[in-house]
């Protein structure tokens, strides 16, 4: 068992203590008696490499004497109309290895009758017009049920530190206002999206490709690439800087570096000029993909401000969020990449 954790903690695997019941967990919290900070990693299980990079960029951030809690809780208020709940995998033994290897101290996965006791919860977080775009718009509700659920855990969990992947960027995006607009007292930590050799987003959602969807999928990895190198291109060929006044003359790097983190290159902002070159850079791959067998069947393809989620303009300094939601058969994928417009 953890020593961080007295010997009244629940058995899990080796490394990593498993609750169920909210009550076990908060005394577990209790006697937690390391002197280091707290962090969280939010999950709906089905854990994979990708959560794996968030818990491993946790346990960095706060060294050997923290505690690192994995949660592990398919919320309901995030399913829609026509999204099975009840064919979501649920798979934690295998969770637990994943969090015990990655270094994660706390499981908690609790059942929905501990999360929301009394029934669904007549007062929940709102997303507003943030959440009504783009994800929002093609899942109804869906950001008001999640950011119900992290408000909550975040409530329960007490952590000093909060760990997202990039890859959801809107959540990332509708978290951090969420954080900031009601005070709530965490850093909220982004971290970079874990990919596939093939240059594949990782997700649980890649193994319903055929082979020859996922041939055609790889189309949005491809189309931020084009975006990414357009728009250096386009700031290389830049005869002055396009800076504005009190802008920061060079785009921050990834917030969580991993050396595992199999971003493919994609990892960290950069440095790009011309909005209107990205996007039809990028708009250019994904109508090939459109003609392929199968079809790429384009939802969205968006350059956004990531502080609201807007359509930035074509003189835009600053950071962006190139962001792309697509089906390929039956499968929904979401990509992205972090741009920095603006030229020293």
């Amino acid at each position: 068992m953890s020593p961080k954790l007295s010997p009244e903690a629940g058995p899990g695997e080796p490394g990593v203590e498993l609750f169920t019941r909210r009550s076990d967990f908060e005394d577990a919290l209790a006697r937690f008696a390391g002197p280091g900070r707290r962090a969280v990693v939010m999950t709906m299980g089905a854990l994979h490499e990708g959560h794996a990079s968030l818990i491993r960029a946790a346990r960095a951030r706060v060294g050997a004497e923290g505690l690192v809690t994995v949660t592990v809780f398919v919320n309901p208020l995030q399913f829609g109309a026509g999204e099975d709940l009840d064919r979501y995998p649920r798979t934690l033994d295998a969770d637990l290895e994943v969090a015990a290897a990655a270094g994660a101290d706390i499981v908690f996965a609790p059942p929905v009758e501990e999360v929301y006791a009394g029934g669904e919860p007549r007062v929940r977080m709102a997303a507003g017009p943030m959440g009504e775009r783009y994800e929002g718009a093609s899942r109804p509700g869906h950001f008001d049920g999640m950011l119900t659920v992290v408000a909550k855990l975040l409530h329960l969990t007490r952590p000093d530190l909060a760990f997202f992947g990039e890859k959801d960027a809107q959540q990332l995006a509708l978290i951090r206002r969420m954080v900031l607009d009601l005070d709530f007292p965490v850093e909220i930590v982004g971290v970079p999206t874990v990919r596939e050799d093939d240059g594949l987003a990782l997700s649980s959602r890649n193994r319903y490709l055929s082979a020859r969807e996922r041939s055609t999928a790889l189309a949005l990895s491809r189309a931020l690439s084009e975006g990414r190198e357009a728009g250096r291109q386009a700031a290389a060929q830049a005869p002055h800087s396009l800076s504005s006044p009190g802008s920061l003359s060079s785009p921050p790097g990834p917030e969580a570096p991993d050396a595992r983190d199999g971003s493919g290159g994609l990892a960290g902002p950069a440095r790009v000029a011309s909005p209107r070159t990205v996007r039809a850079a990028a708009r250019a791959v994904l109508d090939a993909a459109a003609l392929l067998e199968p079809p790429l069947v384009l939802d969205y393809v968006a350059l956004v401000d990531p502080s609201d989620f807007t359509e930035v303009a074509d003189d835009h300094t600053g950071e962006a969020v190139l962001a792309i939601a697509a089906k390929v058969g039956d499968t929904r994928l979401i990509d992205n990449v972090r741009l920095w417009f603006g030229v020293a």
